[in-house]
């Protein structure tokens, strides 16, 4: 499903994740409780206080295993095994999130449970959730037609939507630097569609889709969690918004793909492989998110922000590697002036938002 990253919200983190796309964790909010957490359990207290180092290793490891995983996993189940419902299996997807969310909010407590405050509060996260749906369904559907490698050089401009989103719904104006690191962004892309050898225009246009939704997704989602009442940290946010999105998909599979529930126990029957194939893909998929939580709640968002920069440079190298699809020099070339004009547009976020705050902490001293 899963954008990954159901990359961050609330400016953190330009980058989303290809097929699930999930939202930060605020600081603060998301400390595990007195109870014994779900890290505690998988690691000793005694080898996480002696290795931090060793530890954040390992969950850094993960975050790519998980992120590139599941796109191969995607691509291989749509393209290659002949698979081809990619709103069945984003619904699966939701499923094994909420499923999974339920496990490790409630059982294992990696974060406090956030119970929702209000209807209103309902309303706007199963807003949010449509959009996800949107955005995640139009990102498997693009693995049919794209190769991974190029999915992620498109996937890669989320910053360009953002800037744009965020100037038409909130008027929110960057820094003439922000802007101008954008261009390289999108003439990555328009140099990588050229020279592209797979190229599919509906393929494109639905991988053009599912990344412009991540990015109204994360300014639509500033705009309507903002009080402190109604924030959730991600791995909560998640846990509401999946079985909303698996709600949504449901009658648009069964109108779209037909009877697939039973076609796909059929296929299980005679091809047993499909199943395991299935389950470990909708549990990689949360992994996913899993993972963006550690990830952050051990190192910070700008390093994510930076990993999420790199991780689609591999990502796209294994896929060529492991499927075998023809690039060309020039393709190559656009793909990383896009993924260079990324690193510019968060070194200008970064200048920016220091500058903000230094003009801020002169404006308070200046009036006391």
């Amino acid at each position: 499903m899963v954008e990954g990253n159901w990359a961050t919200r609330r400016g953190s983190n330009p980058r989303l994740d290809p097929i699930i796309d999930i939202p930060a964790t605020p600081p603060g909010d998301a400390r595990p409780s007195s109870k014994t957490s779900f890290l505690s359990l998988v690691i000793p207290t005694t080898t996480i206080s002696s290795s931090p180092t060793l530890t954040t290793a390992a969950i850094i490891a993960s975050w790519y295993f998980s992120n590139i995983g599941v796109l191969l996993l995607n691509k291989y189940l749509l393209s290659i095994h002949g698979y081809r419902y990619p709103i069945f299996l984003t619904m699966l997807h939701m499923l094994a999130c909420a499923i999974y969310s339920t496990v490790f909010v409630h059982w294992f407590r990696i974060v406090p449970p956030q119970p929702l405050s209000s209807r209103r509060q309902i309303l706007k996260i199963a807003l949010l959730s449509a959009i996800f749906c949107f955005s995640v369904v139009c990102g498997n559907t693009s693995l049919r037609y794209l190769p991974v490698s190029f999915n992620q050089a498109i996937g890669a401009t989320t910053p360009f939507f953002t800037a744009v989103f965020a100037l038409l719904i909130t008027c929110r104006r960057e820094s003439a630097g922000v802007y101008l690191s954008l261009l390289p962004v999108v003439l990555g892309i328009v140099v990588a569609s050229n020279s592209e050898p797979l190229f599919h225009a509906f393929g494109f246009l639905v991988c053009l889709g599912s990344t412009a939704a991540r990015a109204l997704k994360s300014v639509v989602q500033s705009i309507l969690l903002t009080s402190e009442a109604e924030k959730l940290n991600s791995m909560n946010l998640l846990m509401y918004m999946a079985p909303m999105a698996a709600a949504m998909l449901l009658p648009i599979t069964v109108w779209m793909e037909g009877d697939i529930a039973g076609l796909t126990v059929n296929k299980v029957r005679d091809d047993p492989r499909l199943g395991l194939l299935l389950l470990g893909n909708a549990t990689v998929a949360y992994l996913v998110n899993l993972t963006n939580f550690l990830v952050t709640k051990h190192t910070s968002a700008l390093t994510l922000q930076v990993l999420g920069n790199a991780k689609a440079a591999v990502a796209a190298v294994v896929s060529v590697l492991i499927f075998r699809n023809p690039v060309t020099v020039m393709g190559m070339t656009g793909f990383g002036i896009t993924i260079m004009g990324v690193v510019l547009y968060s070194e200008a976020k970064k200048r920016s938002k220091n500058s903000s705050s230094s003009s801020s902490s002169s404006s308070s001293s200046s009036s006391s």
